[in-house]
């Protein structure tokens, strides 16, 4: 069954209000060169079952497929997902929640929030967290923009070891406003350097991501105690929130806004998306805080509610004074987290990031008793960077045929880093898995 949302009359009403004479000539600003001039070629139609079955064959045919082992982080994770997650998440009233604009009929979706909040707040060690953000990438724009307004000052030093694609996404964000964007470099250990801090005047904020890209943890602490009696702020991002049931949380090392991605916690990686951003920071900041802010009261009869009590601008259309223009959050995806949670709770979360932690320690002793060089000396958390004999990409090549993602060339992100490798093992990977990963590199 053809689903046409238009009959010929509608289009021609609606053509005939924007003032064109045709479909074409709507779209006539679109250059010739980037029209298609011929249809698409597409199949015949197929039945559900035939277009499932297709789907499936299409599934198995690629790298994605169940069947490879992925040994590959970068901001992306695999992980088990308890199947209380899903089935919690299917329940209609919170996969069809929508925006909690009035509390009298949303209590379950505001509470859901603010659920979440609570454990992103507790989990982070900072005193509050907003109902979450797009992504972690906008997080740490959003966490740089916030930093700026609250120093007024728009000079930034950012860690080159955070994530290189948050950092295009923060150079996307800040590029229009005249911001001076200082990227600090790394050291041999492979941790950020930050000997230059100390003769840089006037920063709004240090951005600092640990576990940081390479994996290894960053002395947050010693950021915090260097920018101490100064103006400026300690951003700490994540791309992999598990590392904080292990190491310890930023919070507790003097970060003043901590923004990261939360896709770890029960999201699919479902080919890089959609995400979470969680974001959190100190109570003295909360009012230049990004996004919303859910919070809990009583009525005056006394019972318990829940209240939006903080929004960025949709429900008050300040414009100029916005703190920023994100107007929503990732609800379900917030939600799924929250479920994550508290299905694992506090005991099960420090046992799961104890098992990645001895997983890539597993993987990593291996690799160096097979000759292979790990040229980072600093701890890790579950990814780690290898260097490999030059030409490796031919093995890389082979292992795929083996169905087999030997971790993330680097050579792209850093041009001094060929013939280096960013591998990842989380609870997925058995020993058995990692053995055999051993004995095809080493064939």
């Amino acid at each position: 069954m053809r689903y046409l949302p238009h009959t010929e009359q509608d289009i021609a009403e609606m053509l005939q209000v924007v003032g064109a004479d045709s479909l074409d000539a709507l779209f006539s600003t679109i250059p010739e060169a980037c029209r298609r001039k011929n249809d698409l070629n597409l199949p015949e139609p197929m039945t559900e079952w035939e277009l499932n079955a297709h789907m499936a064959a299409l599934a198995d045919s690629m790298a994605a497929a169940p069947h490879y082992k992925v040994y590959m982080g970068a901001g992306s994770y695999e992980h088990h997902i308890p199947a209380t997650v899903p089935f919690l998440l299917g329940r209609s009233e919170f996969y069809t929640a929508y925006t909690p604009y009035q509390p009298e009929i949303s209590q379950g979706t505001l509470q859901g929030i603010f659920e979440y909040q609570s454990l992103v707040a507790f989990l982070l060690g900072m005193e509050v967290a907003n109902a979450s953000m797009y992504d972690g990438a906008s997080a740490l724009a959003e966490a740089l923009l916030m930093a700026s307004r609250i120093t007024r000052s728009k000079k930034l030093a950012v860690s080159s070891l955070i994530h290189p694609l948050y950092r295009r996404v923060v150079r996307t964000y800040l590029g229009p406003g005249d911001f001076e964007i200082i990227e600090l470099p790394y050291c041999a250990d492979g941790r950020t350097d930050f000997s230059q801090l100390t003769s840089m005047d006037g920063l709004a904020a240090v951005a600092v991501q640990s576990p940081n890209f390479f994996g290894c943890i960053e002395d947050l602490s010693l950021v915090s105690n260097m920018t101490q009696g100064s103006k400026t702020l300690l951003v700490a991002s994540f791309t992999e929130p598990l590392a904080f049931g292990l190491i310890k949380n930023p919070g507790s090392q003097g970060a003043d806004i901590v923004c990261g991605e939360g896709q770890s916690f029960g999201i699919p990686q479902s080919y890089g998306g959609p995400g979470v951003g969680m974001f959190a920071c100190k109570k003295d900041y909360m009012r230049n805080m990004p996004g919303r802010l859910v919070g809990k009261t009583h009525d005056k009869d006394g019972k318990q509610g829940f209240v939006l009590t903080l929004s960025t601008r949709e429900q008050h259309i300040r414009r100029e004074k916005a703190t920023s223009n994100i107007c929503s959050n990732s609800g379900l995806c917030a939600m799924t987290s929250a479920v994550y949670m508290a299905s694992l709770g506090g005991t099960g979360l420090r046992e799961l990031a104890r098992l990645n932690y001895d997983k890539a320690e597993y993987l990593k002793d291996r690799l160096c008793r097979a000759g292979f060089k790990i040229p980072f000396a600093a701890s890790t958390f579950n990814e780690f960077v290898v260097q490999f004999k030059p030409g490796f990409d031919t093995t890389y090549q082979r292992l795929l045929d083996e169905k087999m993602v030997a971790g993330l060339p680097l050579s792209p992100y850093y041009p001094e880093l060929t013939d280096h490798y960013l591998l990842c093992a989380t609870e997925t990977k058995t020993r058995k898995d990692m053995d055999r990963l051993i004995d095809s590199l080493t064939a």
